[in-house]
């Protein structure tokens, strides 16, 4: 152990630790869950971090040779490479002070390595004045909240949405020439094809990837340059935008200083529309892997209209089973997702005055749900969706029985009429054929034409014509 000191006192900490008094206070203080805060989180402290360095030094501020040894300290956390000097527990001060000063200490102590100092020295960099330099824990983490969150959902939930929406266009393409029947309240409707249906379970994913494109438009406002309560105290006035520059080249994103601070700092309403957007992503994907499962439900007592790839042995008692783990884990990870959109959305809720004293836990929700929705999709494109095959012939079969084909007498013969004929061929167990015929309500050759399923896919099938009777 060393001492380091902080302003309360000298404290012990580890020897191979970069970060100081301060942050083993928080160990000390917060032994919560063990959970430290997430990865993609400290990754774009480290990312702050260097922009504001190199701000600092772009308007005098800092000089060179401090700004260099920051910059490289903190592009090393963003890089990932000192994530065992980030212990602090999730569940910390709300404002998430004790993970902005480990950035800190970190940072600074990671400069007296690389400046041939002792650790704790504070020499040639202090973890206040040089790397906190214009900023405030207040500013600095709903700032990285937004930079971490927005890096996420732009690089690991919108390409893994964008291959599922593929993978599920590529079936829809496959399916393209199986009829099947319809379904509306889980009774049977009028037919439509595979195809059909696998293309409403694409749009549903492109659609899902949409929302995450726009989400991180939702995060382009950022509270840095509000310092303490968002007056700016002790920051230069052109810091932010030098910094959201500077973080721009960085990400290739498009990030602006908040157009109010007081609201950048005291709500975290950008959040919890994201968290809105999570939450409807996690109910699109839910619809489909449930929808997928069911169809492959069986494989002799159920729908079966879909073969489901067989991943692993369904059961410890029955030989043989294989079920749909696939679509299961899929919902689960869904449910998780929605369940932490949630927590954030009280978050957002229960802020106070000029600052939300939840961020280290929208922090975590947020990247967590991101996470786990993005595993869970790319898994379940390459895992199910891949190798997913349908049953032509099953398809065929439930049609054939099916009444709903009535519908399409419709314009023939007549709503009531239709309905009479669909509950006589239920009752009686003959087809909707014989029924028709034995009343002589129609001709064969017309009948057949209208009973084929295959039109009955087609757009605008039985749409009345002008000035026909």
């Amino acid at each position: 152990m060393r001492l380091e000191k902080d302003s309360m006192g000298e404290l012990p900490v580890p020897d191979d630790a970069l970060y100081g008094a301060s942050t083993q206070r928080a160990v000390l203080n917060f032994p919560i869950s063990g959970r430290p805060m997430p990865e993609g989180f400290i990754r774009g402290l480290g990312l702050v971090k260097y922009a504001c360095a190199r701000a600092n030094e772009e308007l005098g501020l800092l000089s060179a040779e401090k700004s260099r040894l920051i910059q490289r300290a903190a592009i090393e956390i963003h890089e990932g490479k000192l994530m065992p000097h980030f212990p602090v527990d999730v569940f910390q001060t709300g404002s998430g002070t004790s993970s902005n000063m480990n950035a800190n200490e970190v940072i600074a102590n990671r400069a007296s390595q690389l400046a041939g100092e002792p650790l704790g020295s504070k020499r040639p960099v202090h973890p206040n004045d040089d790397v906190n330099l214009g900023q405030s824990s207040n500013d600095v983490i709903p700032t990285v909240l937004h930079v971490s969150v927005a890096v996420a959902l732009h690089q690991r939930l919108l390409p893994a949405l964008n291959h599922l929406a593929t993978a599920l266009e590529g079936k829809a393409r496959e399916f393209s020439a199986i009829v099947k029947i319809g379904r509306t309240h889980l009774m049977d409707a009028t037919p439509l094809t595979l195809g059909q249906e696998f293309s409403g379970y694409a749009m549903q994913a492109a659609k899902a990837a949409e929302r995450a494109r726009r989400g991180v438009a939702m995060l382009a406002e950022l509270a840095i340059g509000g310092t303490a309560v968002g007056t700016g105290i002790n920051c230069h006035p052109e810091f932010a935008a030098r910094v959201c520059r500077i973080l721009n080249e960085k990400t290739g994103l498009d990030f602006r200083e908040a157009a109010n601070h007081f609201e950048a700092q005291g709500a975290r309403d950008d959040a919890v529309e994201v968290a809105g957007v999570l939450a409807t992503v996690a109910a699109s994907l839910t619809k489909i892997a449930n929808d997928i499962r069911l169809l492959g439900s069986g494989p002799r007592a159920g729908l079966a209209e879909l073969r489901l790839p067989a991943t692993q042995p369904g059961s410890s008692i029955m030989p043989g089973k294989v079920n749909p783990v696939m679509s299961e884990m899929l919902v689960q990870v869904c449910l998780h997702a929605q369940g932490l959109a949630h927590t954030v959305v009280m978050g957002g809720r229960d802020g106070h005055f000029e600052l939300n004293v939840t961020l280290p836990l929208m922090a975590h929700c947020l990247h967590e749900a991101i996470h786990c929705l993005a595993n869970g999709a790319i898994v379940f494109a390459d895992k199910c969706v891949a190798g997913l095959q349908a049953d032509a012939a099953r398809c065929r079969e439930l049609v054939d029985r099916s009444l709903m084909l009535v519908t399409a007498l419709n314009p023939h013969i007549g709503y009531d009429a239709a309905a009479s004929v669909a509950k006589e061929a239920f009752t009686s167990g003959r087809t909707l054929r014989e029924v028709v015929l034995a009343r002589k309500l129609m001709d064969a050759a017309t009948l057949d034409r209208v009973l084929d399923p295959r039109e009955m896919t087609k757009p605008n099938a039985g749409a009345p014509v002008a000035g026909g009777g």
